[in-house]
């Protein structure tokens, strides 16, 4: 992997220089590397060939210490009258040319995608990258009920995108659903983690709730403080003066941490 940085805004009234941060990916055993330091795939610049992640305040859920809540029994029961089965199909055995199944992914996402942020060219830049590798097909008596498009690699897994029939929402929480059924299918086949995207902004809100054994990469490491975490989203909405470490009430401290876990 290559590692590159690209220059962003800038604030010589607080020494504050702000960078993007990018991994290019070389080969495929190195992904579980990438999404260990907080990477997630960038798929916004349909024109890019090579495949590049961008550096988030991503989460995560480590398998080693997921069990079900009591709201995830809960939605189980609450779906069980559709009787909702799973296939997790390998991408090179899937028909992504399929008029039928680009139509349910493109209705889904004209209703649910703000700003026509998944439109029909970059959905095929999506499906057509090399790392996407296995698609989860729900279906309830036969019928199509939703799709995960997922990168499975190693020990884990990122669940990147769903499309799902929204006409059930009104009674059935289908999408938290399927995220919980795909969660536990990675714990099932022995997989240490499964990442969630981004979580940003109090849309992303609900996916702090459902879950144990969740972390979120923090520009220094996972870290498991949920509550700071919403915290975080919550003021996501409000510009910073200046980076998170110049906030620190005690930097030495921030500084020793990052010393000490590096020799340790």
């Amino acid at each position: 992997m290559k590692i590159f940085f690209s220059e962003s805004n800038n604030d010589y009234t607080t020494y504050t220089f702000n960078y993007a941060v990018y991994c290019l990916k070389e080969q495929a055993s190195e992904i579980p590397a990438i999404y260990q330091q907080g990477f997630l795939p960038y798929s916004s610049n349909i024109n890019l060939q090579t495949e590049t992640y961008y550096l988030a305040r991503s989460l995560r859920v480590n398998l080693n210490t997921f069990e079900d809540t009591s709201e995830n029994r809960r939605i189980d029961r609450k779906l069980t009258t559709l009787n909702i089965s799973l296939q997790v199909i390998p991408k090179v055995a899937f028909d992504l040319s399929d008029n039928n199944f680009q139509q349910f992914c493109m209705g889904y996402a004209a209703e649910r995608f703000s700003n026509n942020a998944m439109n029909l060219p970059r959905f095929q830049y999506i499906i057509g990258r090399e790392s996407f590798n296995y698609v989860f097909q729900f279906e309830t008596n036969g019928k199509i009920i939703g799709y995960i498009f997922t990168i499975l690699e190693g020990n884990m897994l990122h669940y990147w995108y769903a499309f799902f029939d929204t006409s059930y929402l009104d009674d059935m929480p289908i999408g938290k659903w399927m995220m919980w059924r795909t969660i536990k299918w990675a714990k099932e086949k022995e997989l240490d983690y499964v990442y969630l995207g981004t979580c940003y902004g109090n849309s992303a809100l609900y996916k702090t709730r459902d879950f144990k054994g969740l972390a979120f990469f923090d520009g220094k490491q996972w870290n498991t403080d949920i509550k700071l975490l919403k915290e975080w989203c919550k003021a996501d909405s409000e510009l910073m003066p200046f980076d998170r470490f110049k906030q620190e009430p005690e930097p030495n401290q921030v500084l020793e941490g990052l010393l000490q876990a590096q020799s340790a």
